[in-house]
């Protein structure tokens, strides 16, 4: 299994990159995850969209063909981690292999990104900001993958 993070913007902090390193390195016993970082753009209040659609084509031209996208949406499907885990394991029986999820940056997702997606995922109502998206998520991976090998993790 592959599994790719279009992530927009940097982590800044060095914890934050310390997590997304030690998540990593777990997740590396069930996938190859890599992650990949666009540029964010700055959005003055009112340009919104343009921030977005300029975000957009940094994200598309790192999708290829082939994988199956999931966008990180507040109006995405919410899941437990048991249903995520579910969700995974179905697209990896029927033959997914390689499977990208994209973070927004902080004016969200342009349109056409969640149109491309194969699916939206919502980790939460709540508003987070990408760095720390991007540790849920793998966080959420690393425990998907404990459930479907049938291991234990923490609940």
């Amino acid at each position: 299994m592959n599994i790719r993070i279009i992530a927009v913007g940097k982590l800044k902090e060095d914890f934050y990159t310390a997590a997304q390193s030690e998540f990593t390195k777990r997740l590396s016993k069930y996938a190859n995850v890599t992650i990949t970082e666009v540029k964010d753009e700055r959005a003055d209040p009112g340009q919104e969209d343009i921030a977005r659609a300029a975000e957009a084509e940094r994200i598309f031209k790192n999708i290829k063909d082939k994988e199956y996208v999931i966008a990180l949406e507040i109006r995405g499907k919410e899941y437990d981690s048991e249903g995520f885990a579910n969700m995974l394991h179905r697209l990896m029986v029927s033959g997914v292999s390689d499977i990208v999820f994209i973070i927004g940056g902080s004016t969200g997702l342009d349109k056409r990104v969640a149109a491309r997606a194969n699916a939206s995922v919502s980790f939460s109502k709540l508003t987070f900001s990408h760095q720390m998206m991007r540790q849920i998520l793998l966080e959420q991976l690393f425990r998907a993958f404990k459930i479907i090998n049938g291991e234990t993790y923490h609940k």
